[in-house]
């Protein structure tokens, strides 16, 4: 699509976000509720296209995509209306007589960015928001994920005008022309290094941003886990999308005294969760491409793979495997790894390790295992993360009651739930002064008695 092609749908959008058509809170619901039944009469279709694009099972597809979409619109179908009403705040009495209020109101015309690992979730979850918030919306999904790419684009073709909700399909080209445009807000998932050029890009119209981004996510087992039940979650988490989720724990960092017991849980746990020969697991998806099954292979030191390490590279496939003796100067270490690759350290005490977690980026996720919630406080509190979990993984992005989003190098801004109807509304603070007493104080020329009233108002 060209330049002139993207300024027209934008315009366009601009236009009909001036008639005040999507202003009606009964507009959005019904906008919602389209899209939740064109959603629903496609599941298998939304399963197929996850399936060649990821090797996602239809069980899968559902768990982390379709399902978890349903259940925000579910959720916004519920609250937007409570969301958008006015907020009565307290007035100051130098006011008086008025009435002071916050009024939720939308952006405008937004793009949402979205990548290839959960194509489907990570583009629609934040279109829900955009639209019970009132905006207009701009999709551009990953050119990596072809086929969800395709079906997002008809599917909202079917709920949707394209002066509502268009979709721009393509690669580098259309990103970097969608990027020129002046939009009233950016909302950006993906990785670090696109997402710098994103935020160059936005400071050009000094338009507000959301950065969802990723980075090493540690999860840490202290020596009071029960080992046999993180090794489970763990491995689940680890392993899910090939483990290409950008809240996968990246590295475990556990305490050495409990190493080997780990380790053994872990091997028995991946055996049980994908078989003696996973790469023939019809649940076990692929590697996106052949850029990123090459990095992946790169990262694998042969000396300290203790489980897996087979690859087969016609399907894309890598097997679930552990590195034991690991460091922080490894190659997987170097960088986010965003696959099935699962490197141990250890430590000797947990102040240890929280430290240099503490040394490092800003991870989007941190995990902890433990028995103990005096260490389990620790290191929530001492370590700076997005989010995280206490003797589990990945689930906490995984409702709408609490906002999912970085810190620092993993990114700004959150959604979800009440979170995303905020990140995609401006919240206009106004004062509706009344006409019948107007009190003096404020007007030249000032007196004595007024300053002393000023001094009695404002203290």
């Amino acid at each position: 699509m060209t330049q002139l092609e993207i300024r027209q749908i934008v315009d366009r959008q601009r236009a009909y976000f001036q008639t005040g058509a999507t202003l009606s809170v009964d507009f959005r619901l019904r906008a919602l509720d389209r899209l939740r039944a064109c959603i629903q009469a496609n599941e298998a279709a939304i399963a197929q296209a996850l399936q060649q694009d990821l090797g996602k099972s239809p069980c899968e597809s559902y768990l982390c995509e379709t399902g978890l979409v349903l259940s925000e619109l579910s959720y916004m179908r519920r609250h937007a209306r409570a969301f958008a009403r006015e907020k009565t705040v307290a007035t100051p009495l130098a006011q008086f007589p008025s009435r002071s209020y916050e009024k939720p109101s939308p952006y405008g015309t937004v793009l949402i960015m979205s990548p290839w690992n959960y194509p489907f979730m990570l583009t629609l979850d934040p279109l829900v928001d955009a639209i019970a918030a009132g905006n207009t919306a701009v999709i551009k999904p990953s050119a990596y994920s072809p086929r969800t790419s395709a079906l997002v684009e008809r599917l909202i073709g079917q709920c949707f005008g394209p002066e509502y909700v268009a979709v721009i399909t393509g690669g580098r080209a259309e990103n970097a022309a969608l990027l020129e445009e002046r939009f009233d807000y950016i909302f950006f998932t993906g990785s670090q290094s696109v997402g710098k050029e994103v935020m160059k890009k936005a400071a050009d119209h000094l338009t507000p941003i959301t950065l969802e981004l990723g980075g090493k996510s540690p999860c840490i087992v202290e020596r009071t886990a029960n080992l046999k039940l993180a090794a489970r979650r763990i491995v689940f988490g680890k392993f899910l999308n090939c483990g290409q989720t950008c809240v996968a724990p990246d590295y475990l960092y556990c305490d050495r005294q409990i190493k080997d017991a780990l380790v053994a849980h872990l091997k028995a746990e991946t055996v049980r969760q994908y078989g003696q020969h996973p790469l023939d697991n019809p649940n076990y998806g692929k590697i996106v491409n052949e850029k990123h099954f090459h990095r992946l292979l790169s990262l694998l030191d042969s000396d300290k793979v203790v489980h897996g390490g087979g690859s087969r590279r016609e399907s894309l496939q890598i097997e679930p495997t552990i590195l034991d003796r690991a460091a922080f100067d490894d190659a997987a270490m170097g960088e986010e790894i965003f696959g099935p690759i699962l490197p141990i350290l250890t430590y000797d005490e947990l102040d240890e390790a929280l430290l240099e977690i503490s040394r490092r980026p800003h991870p989007l996720a941190l995990y902890i295992f433990t028995g103990s919630k005096a260490a389990a406080e620790k290191a929530l509190s001492r370590c700076r993360f997005g989010g995280g979990c206490v003797n589990d993984v990945v689930i906490h992005l995984a409702t709408s009651q609490m906002g999912f989003g970085g810190f620092g190098e993993s990114g700004m801004g959150a959604y979800h739930g009440k979170a995303g109807f905020d990140t995609f509304s401006h919240r206009k603070s106004i004062v509706r002064k009344e006409t019948w007493l107007d009190l003096p104080m404020r007007y030249q020329p000032y007196r004595r008695a007024h300053q002393r009233l000023v001094r009695l108002f404002l203290r």
